[in-house]
């Protein structure tokens, strides 16, 4: 198993430092998945340039998604 980061950004990046571990990139990226529905999900977040990006052991992003269903993926 492989460890990922999980960091946030809207303003400035919110690095994930423990991160968690996963069998596979595709496991982690449907984790980022259900972090962002959650997100969506709550009334106190409303930054419109928030995201949440997937991080590898090299450091290398496999993944980002933004919260708000407006802005690009």
């Amino acid at each position: 198993m492989r460890t990922y980061y999980f960091d946030m950004k809207d303003g400035a990046i919110a690095r994930d430092t423990a991160g968690l571990r996963f069998p596979t990139a595709a496991a982690a990226i449907e984790h980022a998945k259900h972090l962002t529905r959650q997100l969506r999900g709550h009334p106190r977040i409303d930054d419109p340039n928030l995201y949440i990006r997937v991080i590898d052991e090299s450091g290398a992003e496999i993944y980002r998604e933004h919260v708000h269903r407006g802005k690009c993926q």
